[in-house]
């Protein structure tokens, strides 16, 4: 498109969590929002979405554009290499973009996967996302990021701490310093078990206080954020107090957890999405034996403590954990936001403000002057039915048009 053109906008939900406005136009200018103000004649250099309903293009803080749950995805570490891994990626970005999200924060990947898929997007080879990427989790020996399951000296590269694997408090500078210098933006860690790992309880904690503050520290000093996977109480807690910036999942936060976190002013990324697909996945019997009574046990248990985190006033930023699920779908998590309490504006800034607040981008996730033209235009009124943001008519990444239902047009790869 031309450098400069002008969108007319029937309804606009800015990202800014005030009424919406009705009959405006944005100007944009370089992929860049140059003004936004009441609708005026702009002649042919214009878009009309006098009909759709206009928000700041999604960002998923939760996603895995690498990964695929699918049959034998239990056996990859084994039988898949890294390149396998972003080639799927590739299809996976095209999917969550044209899903409406124009951002995600990617959080663990295997041998820098992540790294050649975002390099790949931002040089306009491939359509995608903005990725911020972690590279690989960190994760304790035998914990939720490690390949279990396999027979002694399968998938355990030396030293393990270039892959994400601490032995203890020696390891954890150079493993964040080792994500660092090959491309991390984010730092994640695992401080409990999981649900798709062999071996380790859902809720044990994992990290001593020592390690877990090796590791916020040193992302801090690299001026990188820490996102904590956690689904038990304790290493909610712990990861807390290290000064993570969120808690991913929360399955099983209790009180002093919420206390804790609404202090501090640490974030939720609850990730229902991920926990009602697990759900699904073990009552079909699709799961590895080893999953499936984990996967009950948080699906039940996420769905009445996200009500309880909603309730508590936490901050929350959305997360799907895309992988888990099919890549496309990641908008359905606004609706399980809006079931477990919250109202469809706070879902959508969730998805928007928030999320851009949590990654610490301040140029996305609000449709004002500065900030990258990124804006989905849905049909119908997403405040009154929110899975109308399941179903984009346009989406636009940096003032490129990347997705257009409207017109059957191409997808172009975004700024």
């Amino acid at each position: 498109m031309a450098s400069e053109f002008f969108v007319h906008v029937g309804t606009l939900i800015d990202g800014k969590g005030g009424a919406p406005q009705n009959d405006v136009t944005i100007r944009v200018r370089d992929g860049r929002v140059a003004e936004i103000g009441p609708s005026r004649a702009t002649g042919a250099n214009s878009i009309d979405f006098g009909a759709y309903t206009v928000t700041p293009g999604y960002i998923d803080c939760h996603a895995h554009l690498t990964l695929l749950i699918e049959k034998g995805w239990d056996l990859h570490g084994v039988t898949k290499t890294p390149a396998d891994e972003a080639i799927r990626g590739v299809h996976s970005a095209k999917a969550t973009l044209e899903a409406g999200f124009t951002t995600v924060r990617n959080v663990h990947a295997w041998g820098f996967s992540d790294i050649a898929l975002k390099n790949a997007i931002d040089a306009g080879l491939v359509p995608g996302p903005r990725m911020v990427c972690s590279t690989h989790g960190m994760s304790i020996l035998g914990g939720h990021g490690d390949h279990n399951a396999f027979a002694p000296g399968i998938a355990e590269d030396e030293p393990g701490w270039r892959r994400g694997i601490i032995t203890g408090p020696q390891d954890c500078r150079a493993a964040i310093r080792y994500a660092v210098k090959h491309g991390a933006k984010v730092i994640k860690i695992m401080s409990s078990g999981g649900v798709l790992s062999a071996g380790d309880a859902l809720d044990a904690r994992q990290f001593s206080d020592e390690e877990l503050h090796l590791l916020v520290e040193e992302a801090g000093f690299l001026g990188r954020r820490v996102c904590s996977h956690a689904h038990g109480a304790d290493g909610i807690r712990a990861a807390v107090k290290a000064g993570v910036a969120s808690i991913e999942h929360g399955t099983y936060v209790d009180d002093d957890g919420l206390r804790l976190m609404k202090e501090r002013g640490t974030f939720l990324v609850p990730t229902r999405l991920a926990g009602e697909s697990v759900l699904a996945a073990a009552e079909a019997g699709t799961l590895p034996e080893w999953a499936i009574a984990k996967a009950k046990e948080a699906g039940t248990a996420m769905r009445a403590n996200f009500s309880r985190a909603v309730k508590s006033g936490v901050r929350i930023a959305l997360g799907t954990d895309s992988g888990v699920y099919p890549h496309g779908q990641n908008a359905r998590e606004f609706k399980l936001m809006c079931d477990g309490g919250m109202s469809p504006m706070a879902s959508i800034l969730a998805g928007t403000r928030e999320a851009a607040d949590l990654i610490g981008r301040d140029d996305i996730g609000v449709l004002e002057a500065g900030r990258w033209a990124d804006l989905v235009a849905v049909e119908g009124d997403p405040l009154s039915d929110i899975t109308r943001m399941e179903k984009p008519a346009l989406v636009m990444k940096g003032g490129r048009i990347a997705f257009d239902r409207r017109a059957g047009a191409a997808a172009l790869v975004g700024a």
